[in-house]
């Protein structure tokens, strides 16, 4: 299972319809209660992106992008136009011997919230800061891993936050195409799945 670290035309995601999805597992009592079980701890995105196909020329490289991924073998980098830029985002704090942290993004709404690891940050776009000073040198972030790697360790107690864009990783979900003749150039591809991927 490859992973291309190519990414999905923007302009037709721009125009995908979908989120984030969860596994809810619900039993309904006899009393009407329900009993709800959480089968995965974090969200999981899917979308279809058909929607976001407005031109031929669109579709004409929608289909060698389907070509090379070969179906659902390997999977890309999709720009979530809903969700893909973090900032003031804390990674971790210092320890005096840790060099290495890892990109996250965490969403609170009252009580509850959700931690997501950032494994694809966009290249250019990472801001590392220690205590809110903007680090310029002395550490790195792989583009391919999300890991932020400092040459000397953070001090102990020392907040590290970060600011990025990111892409997510994903995959398509069919091996299918079904493109539609409309009538001379001019195709139509509809419900074109893709799904988030662990990596």
């Amino acid at each position: 299972m490859a992973f291309h670290e190519v990414r999905f035309p923007d302009d037709i995601a721009y125009g995908a319809t979908g989120g984030p999805e969860y596994a809810t597992t619900i039993v309904s009592m006899a009393s009407g209660y329900e009993q709800r079980n959480i089968n995965w701890e974090a969200a999981r995105g899917r979308w279809d992106v058909a929607s976001g196909l407005k031109r031929q020329s669109q579709l004409d490289i929608l289909v060698a992008f389907f070509r090379a991924r070969k179906g659902r073998a390997h999977g890309f980098r999709y720009k979530d136009w809903m969700d893909y830029q973090a900032t003031a985002q804390s990674i971790g704090t210092g320890d005096g011997t840790n060099k290495v942290f890892q990109l996250s993004k965490t969403y609170t709404s009252g009580a509850g919230s959700e931690k997501r690891i950032i494994k694809k940050p966009v290249s250019g776009t990472s801001k590392i800061y220690l205590n809110g000073v903007h680090q310029t040198s002395g550490v790195s972030i792989s583009t391919t891993t999300g890991a932020v790697t400092f040459t000397n360790a953070p001090g102990n107690g020392v907040p590290v936050t970060a600011d990025f864009e990111f892409d997510v990783p994903v995959r398509f979900d069919t091996d299918r195409m079904a493109v539609t003749i409309e009538y001379i150039n001019l195709n139509q591809w509809s419900g074109i799945p893709i799904i988030e991927i662990r990596v």
